[in-house]
């Protein structure tokens, strides 16, 4: 028998709950002024233009913009130019101190040949520490850096070297030991693909007003990072397969704003982890404001997970207008992922319409993923790498069209618990709950 109990308020509300909800509509939490009065890196007022340390348009730069990178550096730091012109590249190693900036007009293109990606380095893949490609711009424990200006990115094209060897996904079925949190390094019959950007063990990011587009992985993926600005950034990725917009990864101190995605997979995403190991690190992804933001398609607008082992918690969103993702909201997990997320505050959304549920709760995943784990029964023993959700609070929440407003499965053994939605307005309010322990709804129509 499925756990629900679960309260429903549709219309007038006891005095009681009136109280709770006036609590929750307005309370901010403390962390919300400490992230948005974060200030961005600065740079010396030096630069130098890639054309001027060997660039040249329609041929492989990745040396000479490289040059640029470095020079800077060591120089003390300043900006690298990217002027208007079509230019191509490898991997780029941003610097401390650097600012990589495309002038309008700029298109930097990254080739798809493995070659053009090497050596692996350190990074993560789908919560796993892997020695991999890394990313396409990419930096380790650099600080004060950026990636700016009205250019664009451009990916390769998704039949190139580097897709024509990917991994497909790690899965508890296929890969057994992957749930432990294994570091893995790939190989080059079977690589795992490089996020677009994607610094690691960064302090002080900034990544302002630039455009990426066509993706072939993850777009914008901090992990183990600190004090993050994301702002006026366009994302579009629509279409092609496991192109998340933004994933915030076991990173602390986070700021997206003013920043507009169209993905093919999760939009603004949020990751710690996954496993045994990674519960035991206990690098979680805390203190993360999403604000005046867009959604244009994807599978998750805000996502929560799936990978959760060193937590997340200490999230809030504000004014974001969604057009038509498949999961509006969108909390995930899985049994062996271990951690979870609490401390989760989402506020005025507007949503257009949806093919699927305006909230979607998902612990168990699928049996194709997860094998027999994602069978509801029997509820399996609480041990380090279950994972729990709670404190997860909606308010002033706008659904224009959708399947069902919230469609929830826990966990029968740690369910859902403490999750209010206030002031929701939607035509559509069906719901569908399993193992939810304490829930409120409100309905402001």
């Amino acid at each position: 028998m499925n756990r629900l109990l679960t309260t429903i308020f549709a219309g007038a509300l006891s005095l009681a709950a009136l109280a709770q909800t006036d609590a929750v509509q307005s309370a901010r939490p403390d962390f919300v002024d400490a992230v948005i009065s974060m200030t961005a890196p600065s740079f010396p007022d030096r630069s130098v233009s890639i054309a001027k340390t060997g660039a040249k348009q329609g041929k492989l730069s990745t040396a000479a913009i490289q040059k640029a990178i470095d020079r800077m550096s060591a120089q003390g730091g300043g900006t690298v130019i990217v002027p208007a012109g079509e230019w191509l590249s490898g991997r780029l190693m941003l610097k401390s101190n650097v600012n990589l900036h495309l002038d309008e007009g700029a298109t930097l293109e990254f080739t798809g040949d493995l070659k053009d990606y090497l050596p692996l380095v350190d990074s993560r893949y789908e919560g796993a520490d892997v020695k991999s490609l890394g990313a396409m711009i990419y930096a380790n424990g650099a600080e004060n850096i950026a990636v700016t200006g009205k250019g664009h990115l451009k990916a390769p094209s998704r039949e190139c070297e580097i897709t024509g060897n990917i991994d497909t996904g790690l899965s508890v079925t296929a890969e057994k030991n992957i749930e432990s949190g294994a570091a893995r390094a790939a190989s080059m019959d079977k690589i795992y693909m490089p996020t677009f950007i994607g610094p690691v063990n960064c302090h002080g990011i900034l990544i302002e007003d630039v455009t990426l587009d066509g993706s072939i992985f993850w777009n914008i993926a901090p992990v183990y990072c600190e004090n993050i600005i994301i702002r006026g950034v366009t994302v579009n990725s629509h279409g092609h397969p496991r192109t998340d917009g933004i994933d915030i990864d076991s990173s602390v101190n986070a700021l997206i704003e003013n920043t507009t995605l169209d993905c093919g997979d999760d939009c603004f995403t949020l990751k710690a982890g996954r496993g045994e190991e990674a519960v035991e690190l206990g690098r979680p992804t805390q203190n993360v404001v999403i604000r005046n933001c867009r959604v244009k398609r994807g599978v998750g607008g805000i996502t929560v997970g799936t990978e959760t082992a060193g937590f997340i918690r200490n999230v809030y969103a504000e004014n974001v207008v969604m057009e038509n993702p498949r999961m509006p909201l969108y909390f995930k997990t899985r049994r062996p992922r271990g951690g979870g997320a609490e401390n989760i505050w989402i506020r005025d959304v507007k949503v257009v319409r949806t093919p699927g549920p305006a909230i979607q709760m998902d612990m168990l995943g699928s049996p194709s993923w997860m094998g027999e784990l994602a069978e509801r029964l029997p509820a399996r023993p609480v041990g380090k790498v279950t994972p729990r959700f709670s404190d997860i609070h909606v308010d002033n929440f706008e659904v224009g069209e959708c399947r069902i407003f919230i469609q929830a499965k826990g966990l029968p053994e740690i369910p859902v618990e403490n999750m209010t939605i206030t002031n929701a307005k939607s035509r559509n309010k069906n719901i569908k709950l399993q193992d939810v322990g304490t829930i409120e709804i409100t309905f402001a129509d």
